[in-house]
This record gives structure tokens, sequence and C-alpha cells, in this order.
């Protein structure tokens, strides 16, 4: 756990979060500010930074992150309809918070399509 770290702080309990999913190695929260009817932030328990900082070590873990991230938005309703799943890495890649984590977003049309 990193101690300046908000998402390990939702994490350990320090801070309040909305949680949908946890188990031993993933949480996945509510943002709060959400980008579209359903917006939940998927993340591993343990602190990792960013993209760079995974390793074949963490091969096992980011496919749990996946798994899971479509349970979720099949709990949703979304796994029918459509849904984005977007890491961001670094500061050009809009990552703000230096804890690795995935958005998964849907419940509405989205635009901007990468494909």
């Amino acid at each position: 756990m990193a101690q300046d770290c908000i998402f390990c702080k939702i994490i350990s309990g320090k801070i309040p979060g909305d949680f949908v999913y946890q188990d031993d190695r993933l949480v996945a929260i509510r943002d709060i500010n959400p980008q579209a009817p359903t917006h939940v932030l998927v993340m591993p328990r343990r602190h990792i930074k960013s993209m760079a900082d995974l390793g074949a070590e963490d091969t096992e873990l980011m496919g749990h992150l996946i798994l899971v991230a479509h349970q979720i938005a099949s709990n949703e309703g979304l796994a029918d309809r459509g849904y984005r799943l977007a890491v961001n890495h670094g500061p050009e890649g809009g990552q703000f918070v230096r804890h690795i984590h995935f958005h998964l977003v849907g419940g509405r049309q989205l635009t901007g399509s990468l494909g």
C-alpha cells in the first residue's frame, strides 16, 4: 500500500468507496465522477503504479481483472448492449492516479471509438 495513494486508502477502508466487487486480488468501485450511467473502476489491491510497472508475474492478475470486469458488466446489464474497458497510462494518456485501474464504462451510446 502506498501511503499517499487515494485508491490504496479506499481499498484499506481509510476512505469510503462504493464497492461493486471485492476479492483477495481485486476491487471495483463506482467512479465519483462518472462519464456514463455505468462507470466502474476495476483495480488490483496491490499498489501497481502503471502499465509500465507490470511484469510477467502479473499476467494471471490482469487476466483475472479482465474477466471480473466482464462479470461486472454482465451484472450491470451491459454485456449484450456493449461497454468500454479502458486503461490510461501516464500523463499524456490521462492517468491522474498512480495506481493502475481500468475504467468500465457503459449504459449509453459511447462515442470516439478507437477501432
